[in-house]
């Protein structure tokens, strides 16, 4: 059903609460495991908070989440590309033909103003495939 499944990854909680919903789908469905990370664009002031910033953070990442898959007996492919994270998101799951996004949620939607500005929100709205939050 689900041959290629797309995990966005970032240092969030809820990212890390979703691996397991991935695990149990990808070893379900007999899919193809491939994790993305964005390196978010700086912002002019230099906003030395968002680690997401950093190619390095991402990349420890990234392999850390690599890792942690390899334990469950899944194979995953990495991608770490640079942009805003909704669009490089969808462009990712167009070129690699995903059948199913899984992301994670922060909980942001509860205000007009929190939904539209929620990257899982973006990315429900702009994907060429399914999207499965988990909460």
């Amino acid at each position: 059903m689900f041959k290629t499944i797309l995990f966005p990854i970032d240092q969030s909680r809820e990212a890390r609460d979703a691996a397991e919903t991935v695990v149990n789908l990808v070893k379900t469905c007999q899919s193809r495991l491939v994790l993305l990370s964005v390196v978010e664009p700086s912002a002019p002031e230099g906003d030395a908070k968002n680690v997401m910033n950093s190619e390095e953070a991402v990349a420890k990442l990234l392999k850390g989440a690599h890792d942690l898959f390899e334990k469950s007996g899944i194979e995953a492919d990495t991608i770490e590309r640079e942009g805003m994270p909704s669009f490089t998101i969808c462009d990712v799951a167009d070129e690699i033909e995903a059948d199913l996004i899984v992301m994670g949620c922060r909980g942001m939607g509860l205000t007009n103003d929190g939904a539209a500005e929620s990257v899982t929100s973006k990315v429900t709205n702009l994907s060429p495939c399914p999207v499965l939050v988990v909460p």
